[in-house]
């Protein structure tokens, strides 16, 4: 037997835990999610600090307006990647404090504007614009920035789930209800999207999974649960390796796109092989089996010095820049030394 220390080339950990100002939330997530720190530890807590300090956070909370929003007001989602609801989403995945006081006007901003009248998040605040990529994208880092218990989230998490399963969601075609699938955005059950040729998107299941992963198990409800289940069935339906999940333009059905294979960060709407394995970690299933060629396309994709690229990148889109394209990224390595954590744990 080997644990995930044996498969990496050299050792990485001294590198993320530098005192990296430009990407402070390295030290900050490799103390805690790679050797196992106590949130109360204290360079744990002054590592949370320096987040706040210095690198992009405070680039993003400068360009914030006093009202709480960020570029433009009001539910829109763009321009990407520089609006509300964008900022927010980077800032949860840089591991910004959700108790600032600016972080929290923002949430309020982004729940009092993108819930629809069905009560799920949408992009631009209607119920046709329901997509459960931005709707899981949205909702996981309202969950982060610790909003689970106001029941504007508590409901969008409920319908996301209802959306997956089907219950109590009527067919696009009954007009006479909100709490029906439209024909743009998801447009049926299991994750099927007309953004996506009216496939079952990938994507959008990836995204949905992470929201509803972050949800404690006691705060589950049944089709919460439900949904999960149909989900990791469906991202396990496909080899992840390969990627060969449903993939079209509106109705023009495609080959996989080539960015499944480009490991990046911070994550959109667009995702990849290794936030797959991610989310199926976080939902029990590191060590199925059927994850073995994700995990050594991963394991593949390191350097000599245990470290993993930056392929995929919204720099020049976003308030500032994250790392360089084509260079060593702490970020990407960082979620592989996850993965591979939970895959292969140390015996003993």
């Amino acid at each position: 037997m080997f644990g995930w220390k044996d498969i990496i080339n050299g050792d990485p950990v001294p590198w993320l835990l530098e005192n990296d100002k430009t990407q402070p939330g390295i030290r900050y997530y490799t103390l805690r999610d790679i050797l196992g720190r106590d949130e109360n530890d204290k360079e744990v807590k002054a590592a949370k600090a320096a987040i706040m300090a210095s690198g992009p956070v405070p680039v993003i909370l400068a360009a914030q307006q006093p009202e709480g929003y960020w570029d433009k007001a009001g539910s829109s989602s763009g321009p990407k990647y520089r609006g509300t609801q964008w900022a927010l989403v980077f800032m949860a995945q840089l591991g910004a404090d959700g108790a600032d006081p600016r972080i929290r006007t923002g949430c309020e901003y982004l729940l009092s504007h993108c819930v629809a009248s069905n009560g799920g998040l949408s992009w631009n605040s209607t119920a046709s614009g329901f997509e459960q990529c931005m709707a899981g994208i949205m909702g996981a880092a309202l969950i982060d920035f610790g909003w689970l218990n106001d029941q504007r989230l508590r409901t969008a998490m409920e319908w996301l789930a209802q959306t997956i399963t089907g219950k109590g969601v009527a067919d696009a075609s009954n007009r006479d209800t909100n709490k029906r699938y439209y024909k743009s955005g998801n447009s049926a059950p299991l994750f099927v999207c007309s953004m996506n040729a009216n496939l079952p998107c990938a994507w959008g299941a990836i995204s949905a999974m992470v929201a509803l992963s972050k949800v404690p198990p006691a705060q589950l409800t049944r089709n919460m649960q439900a949904a999960i289940k149909q989900g990791v069935d469906f991202l396990l339906s496909h080899d992840p390796a390969v990627a060969d999940y449903p993939f079209g333009s509106w109705n023009k059905p495609s080959r996989p796109s080539s960015n499944w294979f480009k490991l990046g960060y911070p994550i959109g709407y667009i995702t990849d092989v290794l936030q797959n394995l991610e989310v199926l970690a976080a939902l029990g299933q590191a060590k199925n089996p059927r994850l073995a060629n994700a995990l050594d396309l991963v394991i593949s994709k390191q350097n000599q010095q245990g470290r993993w690229l930056l392929e995929h990148t919204y720099n020049g889109k976003m308030w500032v820049n994250i790392e360089k394209k084509g260079q060593p990224s702490k970020w990407v390595t960082l979620r592989a030394l996850r993965v591979l954590k939970a895959a292969y744990p140390e015996i003993g």
